[in-house]
């Protein structure tokens, strides 16, 4: 084998955290390769991960134009507007989706070239002494050595094996953006983003979509009363979600899928056409770590670190969601450039205590910060605002009323804990709420702020009026 190239900085993984990782560190001044194996529709390496080729960003293409068709057939009328016989071409729907994919992907390819970053097609293993070996997909061979790399392998779908992915019949989410028909029933085990994001999808289209959570709560991870407010909406739009479902079994017969779950009432049998299990990703840390590297994983096989991504080796960092937290595109960008920073000399930082979180469902559900069960169980002294969109005129003309933000802020300090938001386009206010809180803002301050109207983001400003109980429309 040849003499290992050098670098600066080897990136292990092109998904988003990989890549925001690269480019930062380009930009510092530093000679970076990026292994990653990823192959685009075209044949060509298609950087960005799961992310951009089968998670947020085509998922959201779909759910775009599957609302626009929801919209024509249900929403459009109210306007008075009327078209008859609306139908979906599918394969237009799904190739929108794939265009867009290749756009993003290929502006990735042309982010590394004008960064001068050497992109390597394959994967990589982390061996001894900061050495990468990287096989290609055609089961080449090559070393590459660098002070410093970062791993950024991402995760993958959890699989059940009770339900294992076939690709046609039984499939995780890549499958779930490329049905070659609407499904008459699809089921979905999970409810969360990815089951709650891709049954909508489907659903806008004519499927019948049911989804089972095991778990007696919806939307544990949210505050309580957005989850109910979204969970009231999604059963207006017929989205049957049964709680405390537990999967025991998924059989493939006769060009269907059998079902069997058991909940409080006892076991029962659900057929659909096609099922989508999204209960989950993990870790994708598998054939990563040659011997003796030093570096340690834990008993979920994420790669352990500490608070600025150091996984305890001298120059080994790991990033995204093969390390500890969220599995979210934006933590993962945010601590790519973290870890170029800290690499170059400079003061990298992440706030892992306001990262957002959002579900682009309809109505949309966001969030950042502290819960009220949070609160309730850190035993911290709060005070709560909310308000409705159905009191907001932008919310109102758009005829889309449904929704509320809830402003959790500290009782005696008034330093704002979480925002909770249910409601149109608030995967775009929830932003104001995190600047307020990364700059340790109060609900005061957000209350003695001008806000255009009329906006949707007149909910955020009278939320904040709320939490001392001088909101202007509704009754304290």
């Amino acid at each position: 084998m040849a003499d290992a190239q050098k670098f600066d900085l080897i990136v292990i993984g092109g998904g988003p955290a990989g890549y925001h990782a690269a480019i930062r560190a380009a930009q510092l001044g530093l000679k970076v390769a990026c292994i990653d194996r990823w192959i685009g529709r075209d044949g060509k390496q298609a950087l960005g991960g799961t992310c951009l080729n089968v998670g947020c960003i085509p998922s959201k293409a779909l759910l775009d134009s599957s609302k626009q068709f929801w919209n024509l057939t249900h929403n459009l009328p109210v306007h008075g507007i009327s078209v008859e016989n609306a139908k979906v071409d599918l394969a237009t729907f799904i190739g929108r989706k794939n265009k867009i994919v290749q756009q993003f992907t290929g502006g990735v390819a042309m982010l590394f070239k004008a960064n001068k970053i050497t992109p390597f097609l394959g994967t990589g293993k982390l061996l001894k002494g900061n050495q990468v070996e990287v096989t290609g997909n055609d089961g080449s061979k090559q070393i590459l050595q660098a002070p410093n790399v970062i791993i950024a392998s991402g995760s993958v779908p959890i699989e059940l094996p009770f339900a294992k992915f076939d690709g046609k019949y039984i499939v995780d989410n890549a499958g779930a953006l490329d049905f070659d028909a609407v499904p008459k029933r699809l089921g979905v085990i999970g409810a969360g983003v990815i089951g709650l994001e891709l049954g909508s999808v489907w659903k806008r289209l004519g499927a019948q979509v049911t989804i089972l959570e095991a778990l007696p709560d919806f939307l544990g991870a949210a505050d309580a009363d957005i989850a109910k407010a979204a969970a009231r909406e999604f059963k207006k739009q017929e989205l049957d979600i049964k709680l405390g479902a537990k999967v025991s079994k998924a059989e493939i017969k006769k060009n269907v899928v059998e079902v069997t779950y058991s909940d409080k009432d006892g076991e029962h049998t659900l057929t659909v056409d096609k099922l989508l299990v999204a209960v989950g990703r993990r870790a994708y840390t598998e054939n990563l770590l040659g011997d003796d590297t030093g570096v340690k994983t834990d008993e979920r096989g994420r790669i352990e670190v500490d608070e600025h991504c150091w996984t305890g080796v001298d120059g080994v960092w790991a990033i995204g969601d093969c390390v500890r937290g969220a599995m979210l595109a934006h933590k993962g960008f945010e601590e790519g450039m973290m870890v170029a920073e800290l690499i170059a000399g400079k003061a990298g930082h992440v706030d892992y205590d306001i990262i957002p979180w959002v579900i682009y469902t309809e109505p949309e559900i966001a969030w950042a910060g502290k819960t009220e069960q949070q609160c309730k169980a850190e035993n911290i002294p709060y005070k709560v605002g909310t308000f409705p969109f159905a009191a907001i005129g932008r919310a109102v003309a758009m005829n889309e009323p449904a929704g509320m933000v809830k402003m959790i802020a500290h009782a005696e300090t008034d330093r704002i804990l979480g925002v909770h938001m249910v409601g149109a386009e608030v995967s775009e206010l929830i932003a104001e709420a995190v600047v307020a809180m990364a700059f340790k803002g109060s609900s005061e301050d957000l209350a003695r702020i001008v806000h255009a109207h009329p906006t949707l983001s007149e909910a955020v400003h009278e939320a904040a009026l709320s939490v001392d109980k001088r909101a202007i429309h509704k009754a304290n």
